[in-house]
């Protein structure tokens, strides 16, 4: 299995620090966020990665290079513009389509810390012939996604008494929370008729609606944090020392 880390975004949730670093050099315990991301894709048996790259481009290019890319075969996505998540990973289909490949892929935002099973998760994709798994769990957020009974995505709302924003009538869908992976199958590239910068989340609610089948893998009890805060960076460390996180 191929991997793509999400790392071209502007970090602006964690200004100053991005001020003068990309986010995916933004340090948690003497570590990288990238390399973080980075350990829990190898530890899952995945050794070919896909970065992609925009604020600081060449400070990202350099440390990895100057690291022996950790040990992997790594590939750089460079984005003049940015193109959010789905434009990303549309944007690196060539590096998980080549040579025939159909083989799914996962993707990880790199401000992303958790210990979700990534391998248990890419085999419930491929037990699940779903076109795209998520990783979700039952925990408080701004923005939920809504799934049936059969754990497929149907939906989404804001916050807990947003008005639910259904692509398929269900009388009462679970509200669980996206964690930033994904197991993708490459045949969502021909369907992705988006263009330009988009976010990948609306285009599985679209496909979702057309009866495709976006699965959730749900994980409640991994332990995960968003990094996408300072308050957040400091929380992680006191995790990385009380060994609350592990590699």
């Amino acid at each position: 299995m191929r991997a793509m880390v999400l790392a071209a975004g502007l970090g602006t949730r964690l200004r100053p620090l991005t001020d003068s670093r990309p986010k995916a050099l933004v340090t948690i315990g003497g570590r990288t966020l990238i390399e973080l991301a980075l350990a829990r894709l190898r530890a899952a048996g995945i050794s070919e990665v896909i970065v992609n790259v925009h604020h600081f481009a060449d400070a990202v290019v350099d440390y990895l290079q100057a690291n022996k890319n950790f040990g992997m075969k790594i590939a750089i996505s460079r984005e003049e513009t940015l193109l959010d998540t789905g434009g990303g990973i549309k944007r690196a289909a060539w590096f998980f389509l080549e040579s025939g490949n159909d083989e799914p892929f996962l993707v990880h935002n790199v401000d992303v810390l958790s210990m979700i099973d990534l391998a248990r998760m890419a085999s419930f994709h491929a037990e699940s012939r779903a076109l795209a798994t998520i990783a979700v769990q039952n925990r408080t957020t701004s923005r939920y996604l809504l799934f049936d009974g059969e754990g497929r995505l149907c939906g989404r709302r804001a916050g807990q008494n947003g008005a639910p924003e259904l692509m398929r009538a269900v009388p009462r869908p679970t509200a669980l929370a996206f964690a930033g992976i994904h197991v993708i199958s490459p045949r969502i590239f021909p369907l992705l008729n988006e263009e330009g910068a988009f976010p990948i989340i609306p285009a599985y609610l679209r496909l979702a609606g057309t009866g495709e089948s976006i699965a959730a893998f749900r994980d409640d009890g991994a332990y995960w944090r968003d990094l996408g805060r300072p308050q957040s960076l400091r929380e992680a460390e006191r995790d990385i020392a009380d060994g609350s996180y592990a590699i």
